[in-house]
Order: structure tokens, then sequence, then C-alpha cells
């Protein structure tokens, strides 16, 4: 059945179209991907596609009393508590005892108290409710924005398997490309105003777009060779010849006018590095403690030449302190860092603050370089930013009016300009639309230097780097022989099933820390209430096995008394299972 429905739209601002006469659909059950150029029209096709966003022209058709669930790039949040605004009225043993939104809870919300305020969250932590609020909701359709952003490894796994798990159909943008193939079995391209269809994820996509490609140039190369067979045969002929057959003429016009324009892409080339010796970086018992926790403790550990290494671990785990660490931008609370003497290091941090809001990009990259040797031709600073996608006038827009996709871009081109032999990046995806990306991945595929790379991009994780290494959250660096599937079997082990946030009677008239249960009891209860969360979770899904029975065996009343009886007891159970993980919920601090 179709869900959504558009026909013939258009939408342009200015002069810049991003939809032309668009038409497609939505599917019920489909699970659709997004994709293309940052600023190519993703995020207005499903603004108009949700009903958000009226088309110039066109029409937009829902199926009556469609639900659509959106989660906007930038949402606002009421003056409420993290509960009131994730669960709404919804009363507090309605929502324990179920399933779906204790998983989404733990999966999104884990530990936390649901009586914070909603001013008082960080952005991340803001776009972590907004989430959980919407996958709480029952919906046709789901459309998400960049659902991935300020999510870690672990979050967009377990959002990946809840949304493979859901039955709605599903629009999203992202620029995680393992999220797409994870989760999308259709791939929708934005760009130029139009929308190219693929079937299957990421990955089919990039196999079916290089076959289109691949036909597309077989076919360019058949029409330039009759472009000059008629071009020449414009040109021949007597002098008294002042005419030709017309049709002849106008195909001959009709190639050249179809000429098509330079492709417009972002183009990084490959650097000289400078060569690096025996030494890297040696780190030798490094500690470091921030007031609540300690991030490295005796860590002793050496980045060698040539070392492409990944870093993985929750938020907070310690990964950009240990880059800083690498960068001597931070000195250790205790031990030892030794930097080898050929090494020219650049560090590309999470943020941009060191770049001037004020300042232009060509004056920012001046600032580090004015020309560069690549292989045996000289580029000026101007002619860099041009392979880099900084063309015309954009050089000289100031560096607070452009993108964060184009900030970063500038960023990485400043670093590289240095030709530094040793990379330490910290989230060098944010912001860079998947084009980009994949050409970033070609820069780095061979670049000679050591490589030091902290993201939860996993794809580019690992695609980029030989080996991953993660901080657990005790202080300790862990080597992963099997990667980030072996980091998440860990966290897995290690913290169990997660807990669900803590609600209003958990927390309501909590004495002094020292007249409340102890460490031992708190894990008790957490693994007291986990236990009855899994004996609920089968219980559930018994119940809809015995639904189906019945509805099987409506004319068979002896079976259909023995299943009312069995759905019954189970019915019981869970209300005593309730009773008894809300007591639990109580030892919980």
């Amino acid at each position: 059945m179709n869900l959504v429905n558009l026909q013939d739209v258009s939408l342009a601002y200015g002069p810049l179209v991003l939809l032309d006469q668009v038409s497609l659909g939505v599917d019920e059950g489909e699970r659709i991907g997004v994709v293309g150029r940052n600023g190519g029209g993703k995020s207005t096709l499903i603004s108009v596609l949700s009903g958000r966003l009226e088309p110039d022209s066109g029409r937009v058709v829902h199926n009556r009393g469609l639900r659509v669930g959106y989660l906007h790039q930038r949402d606002t949040f009421p003056d409420t508590t993290v509960g009131a605004f994730v669960l709404g009225e919804r009363a507090e043993h309605e929502w324990a005892g179920d399933a779906r939104i204790r998983d989404i809870l733990r999966g999104l919300l884990s530990g936390w108290d649901l009586d914070t305020p909603m001013a008082g969250l960080s952005g991340g932590e803001r776009r972590r409710t907004g989430l959980a609020r919407l996958l709480v909701g029952d919906h046709d359709l789901i459309v998400l924005d960049e659902p991935t952003n300020h999510l870690d490894i672990e979050g967009i796994a377990w959002l990946a398997g809840h949304l493979k798990g859901r039955s709605e159909s599903l629009v999203v943008v992202t620029h995680d490309r393992w999220f797409l193939d994870a989760v999308t079995t259709r791939t929708w391209e934005v760009g130029r105003g139009s929308v190219e269809r693929y079937e299957g994820g990421y990955a089919a996509y990039v196999l079916a777009k290089a076959e289109r490609e691949r036909m597309a140039a077989v076919a360019e190369e058949r029409r330039q060779n009759l472009m000059r067979k008629e071009l020449a045969w414009l040109r021949r002929g007597a002098p008294a010849r002042t005419s030709k057959p017309k049709f002849r003429i106008e195909a001959a016009n009709q190639l050249i006018a179809d000429e098509p324009p330079p492709r417009d892409s972002v183009e990084l080339v490959r650097f000289a590095s400078s060569r690096l010796g025996k030494t890297v970086v040696d780190l030798k018992d490094v500690s470091v403690a921030v007031p609540d926790r300690v991030l490295l403790d005796r860590l002793t550990w050496q980045l060698g030449p040539g070392d492409r290494i990944g870093l993985v671990g929750v938020n907070g785990a310690g990964k950009s302190t240990l880059l800083r660490v690498l960068g001597a931008e931070r000195a250790p609370d205790s031990g030892t860092v030794r930097t080898g003497k050929t090494v020219r290091l650049a560090h590309l941090s999470q943020n941009v603050e060191e770049l001037d809001p004020q300042a232009r990009p060509l004056q920012a990259v001046m600032d580090v370089r004015e020309h560069v040797t690549i292989g045996k031709r000289d580029y000026t600073a101007s002619q860099m930013l041009e392979r880099f996608g900084f063309r015309g006038e954009r050089q000289w827009t100031p560096i607070a009016d452009l993108s964060g996709g184009e900030r970063r871009r500038l960023q990485l081109l400043r670093l590289l300009m240095d030709e530094p032999n040793v990379l330490l990046l910290d989230e060098p995806t944010n912001d860079l639309d998947i084009e980009t990306l994949t050409e970033l991945e070609d820069l780095l595929d061979g670049w000679p230097g050591s490589l030091v790379l902290v993201s939860h991009d996993r794809y580019f994780l690992e695609r980029i780097t030989d080996r991953v290494l993660a901080l657990m959250g005790d202080g300790t660096l862990a080597f992963l022989p099997r990667g980030v599937d072996e980091y998440l079997e860990r966290r897995a082990a290690t913290a169990g099933e997660g807990s669900v946030p803590l609600g209003a009677s958990e927390t309501a008239g909590s004495g002094s820390p020292a007249a409340g249960p102890s460490a031992a009891e708190r894990r008790a209860a957490q693994k007291e209430m986990q236990r009855v969360e899994r004996r609920m979770d089968r219980i559930g899904k018994r119940e809809t096995e015995l639904h189906e029975l019945m509805a099987a065996a409506a004319e068979d009343y002896t079976r259909l008394a023995e299943l009312d009886a069995e759905a019954k007891e189970l019915a019981a159970e869970r209300e005593r299972l309730e009773e008894v993980w809300l007591e639990q919920a109580e030892t919980v601090d």
C-alpha cells in the first residue's frame, strides 16, 4: 500500500532549484536511505515528503490517517523534564511494563534520571531525548534526519537493530554508511534537482551507481564519436553549397549543446610526507585523571611508523584526551611521553574554534603556506582551495558563514598544507557528506604516515585503519583483534542489558548517601530487574502467539478454552512481575 506519493513536485530557494518535477512514493514496509551532497536537497525532500514543507508546485498525497514520526536536525524542546518529554502522559507502571519502551530507554537514555530538566541537557543529550520520544510513539512512517548524530558506536548499533525490528516504513537521511547498509533496502540519491532511485542499501547503491556511470560513459563515448562525425560533415562540402538537410544540422547542434558540464566534485590530493624515524610517540606509565574519574591509568603504549589505529570507546572514556596527550597538547598527570625527532604532527580536533570566524578561507590557508609542491607541480593556496571545493567567491566568504562541512574541509586542508607525517583525527567525518567522505578515504588510503583515528562512523573507521584499540572506561587500552564487533561484544558483556532510566518513584524521598542501599544491593536489584524484564519479554512473545492461536481456533471451543486459560495465567504472572520490578527499582539509586 502506498503511504506517500509526490507528483511533479518542485521547490526552489531563489535561483537554487532543489527539487525539479520530482515524482516518487513510499510504500508500506519500505526502508529508504537518502544520500547526496550537503546542500543538495536531502532535508528539503524529506520535509516535503512528511508534510512539514509545502512545495512550490506539484502534489504531495498522504494516505488517509497517515501517522508520520519526524526527527529534525534541530528541534526545539519545551521547558519540562526528560520523563515528561519522552513518555508524555504515560503512567510509570504503563511504560515500565512495556518491553519496547524499556528497550528504547535502555538504548538511548540508560542510567538517566527522568526528572532531569530538559533545559540542563547538552545538545547531544537533547538529540537522544528527541529520538527516544519519537521511537516511543506509534507511527506508520518514520522520517529521520541524521539520527546517528551524537550517538556513539554502541548507540548506532542499538538504533540499527531497533529499527530493523520495527514494522513501520522508514526514510532516513544519514552520512553513516554502515548504518545505511544495516537498516535500508532502497536508496534515493538527491542532487541537481532530481532523485535517482536504487535498489538495496549503501553497498548495493555504490555498485549500481558505478554500473550506471560505466554505461553512461559508454554512451557518452558513442555520442562524442558521433559528434565528431557530424561536425566534420558540417564543415565538409563545396563552398557553393549553401544548405544541408535541416534535420542533420539540428541533430549535430543538439549533440554539441548536450556537452555535459565538468564534474563539480571535491578533489583531495596526496601530499608529500616527511620521513618518519623508528620512534613516533611512546607513552610510558601515563596517567590522566579528571575530577570524577581516571581516564588513563599507567598506560604504556607505542605508536609506530606507519601504524593506522582506530580508537573507540564510550563517550567520556578519554579518547580525545588521549589524542591531546599524543599531540603534546596536554601533559599527563604522571608518566612520560616521548616524541620522535622527525615527527611533524597534525591534530584535527572535533571543533573549529581555532579558525577566526571573521577570516576568509584564502587567508586561513595562506597563513599556513602560500605554495605547496605536489609531484612536479607547484600550487598556490587559491588553487588548492579550488581543489577542495572552494571556488570563486567562496574563497572570500567569512568563515563564520561557511557550513559545518566546509569549515571541516578547510581545517583539514590547513593541516595537510603543512605536510605532516603523523595525523591525529578526532571525528573527522562530522558534517561531511558521503562524496567528500569517499574522497577523504581515497586520500588516506595512500597516505604513508602514522595515523590515530577517533570516529563513531564505523564504515570510515574500518576502511581507514588496520587495528582497533578501545578505551573501556577503566583507564586501560585494549587491543581488539576482531575490531568493532569485538568491542560491542565486550561492552555488552560488561554492561549486561543496560539499565532503565530512573523514574520519579525511584528518586523521591531519597536520604543521605550513607542511608541509601549499598553498591552490592543496587547491583543485586539491577540484576533482578533484568531477570524480570527478560521474563516479561518472553511472556509478551507468548501472549502474541496465543492470540494468533486463538484466532485460528475460533471454532474449536475446547482448544479455545485451553488457550484462554493460559493467557489469563500469563497476564496474572505479568502483573506480579511488574510489582517485583517496581519494588526493585526503588532500591536502585
